[in-house]
């Protein structure tokens, strides 16, 4: 496949620079989160994410959806209009390898998530939070999904006009980085060197499924939620 990387006009080059900005926007779409829920949000409840009441975390759930929303179609909107890149075209028909290797992330990010979990982590969320809770928190992945795979798409993309080779998961590495170091300052390092494993995972995945944005979601969101 041959890269295409000129504007909507069909002279001016688009730089890897461009579409790398695009996926260091699409990262910092996810940290509004931790604005909200640090520095904001504490300040109107009056007490810190922790000890937030069921109200509260889904307000906030809600907000950071629609936050994630707007930049997500945003992000879509300039790379199709401004540099003509159709992230949402179909992608060629997989083949049964290609769906097994598929199914075969699954399983290993299922086992992983078993592993640090104790057990299954959807049937403990469901346990521990109750179906409003749950609900508005699978609706939360979902939009968290879309945002890692505009990092690993647009990082993918600026790469390949870089180095001019389309085989090597460079999306993968661009989201486990940011996304792991991320979870490294939020969280603790465990969390964080798991999900640079995962974001290296997706990467992989996302060129699996032949750059199909519609099955790289749903195979994403499966690999991140179970």
């Amino acid at each position: 496949m041959k890269i295409q990387n000129k504007t909507a006009d069909g002279n001016q080059k688009v730089s890897g620079g461009s579409y790398l900005n695009l996926g260091l926007y699409a990262f910092a779409g996810l940290g509004m989160e931790v604005l909200y829920a640090y520095l904001l949000e504490p300040v109107l409840y009056g007490k810190t994410m922790e000890n937030w009441s069921g109200g509260q975390t889904i307000l906030h759930w809600i907000i950071t959806c629609i936050t994630w929303g707007i930049f997500a179609f945003v992000l879509i909107k300039k790379a199709e209009g401004k540099y003509s890149f159709d992230l949402r075209r179909r992608g060629d028909s997989l083949r049964l390898w290609q769906w097994g290797l598929c199914m075969v992330f699954i399983l290993l990010a299922f086992w992983e998530s078993y592993r640090a979990w104790g057990g299954f982590k959807v049937y403990l969320e469901f346990a521990g939070k109750g179906p409003l809770l749950f609900t508005f928190q699978y609706l939360y992945y979902a939009f968290e999904t879309m945002l890692f795979l505009l990092i690993v798409v647009f990082g993918q993309k600026a790469c390949e006009v870089w180095f001019h080779r389309e085989s090597i998961p460079y999306g993968g590495i661009i989201c486990g980085l940011t996304w792991g170091l991320a979870h490294i300052f939020t969280k603790d390092l465990a969390t964080g060197i798991a999900g640079m494993a995962l974001g290296f995972a997706f990467g992989y995945v996302y060129l699996l499924v032949n750059r199909d944005l519609r099955k790289a979601y749903a195979v994403l969101f499966f690999m991140f939620v179970l």
